[in-house]
């Protein structure tokens, strides 16, 4: 048996615009921080489940070459009874190419549909790095990247408190 792969996109004929497409040309971790500070004790187990806060950013920029960085930002920290277990701080970075997008559209895709790429390779290094640190693998329940865009330009679009 031979491994063909998948088909490429059909030609265009003359004329006719290429179809819009994002290329992922690079990946990579851009920063990367674990901190147990209460080690070893806060391996121990205590029966009570600890208060996660979990905060993602996104962030974009084109770069002369055409191709576009967006990072992706994952922070997690985990406290029992106001006591740290741990904190950990990912910023995740993708290197994209995108072809047959409008101008207009550009800020989705980059926000919403690049993140959705990059979040499954960052969910697994959180785990990853939870794990190593002498505790469960914290497994990140899946983004709404759509969401938090929205929410995002929602409150950059709204005037600061007492401001009408």
């Amino acid at each position: 048996m031979t491994d063909q792969g998948a088909p490429g996109p059909a030609p265009s004929p003359a004329g006719q615009a290429e179809p819009g497409g994002v290329r992922i040309m690079a990946q990579f971790i851009r920063d990367l921080s674990f901190e147990n500070p209460r080690a070893p004790e806060s391996l121990r187990a205590s029966g009570a489940q600890p208060q996660i806060e979990l905060g993602v950013e996104m962030a974009a920029r084109t770069r002369p070459d055409e191709l576009h960085e967006v990072d992706l930002k994952l922070t997690a920290s985990a406290k029992n009874n106001d006591e740290p277990i741990f904190t950990v701080e990912l910023l995740y970075g993708g290197l994209f190419q995108i072809t047959g997008v409008p101008a207009e559209s550009l800020e989705p895709v980059l926000l919403i549909e690049c993140p959705r790429f990059l979040f499954p390779f960052a969910r697994r290094i959180m785990a990853d790095l939870t794990t190593e640190g002498g505790f469960p693998p914290f497994m990140l329940d899946p983004i709404d990247f759509a969401a938090v865009y929205a929410a995002r330009r929602a409150q950059m679009e709204s005037p600061p408190v007492g401001q009408a």
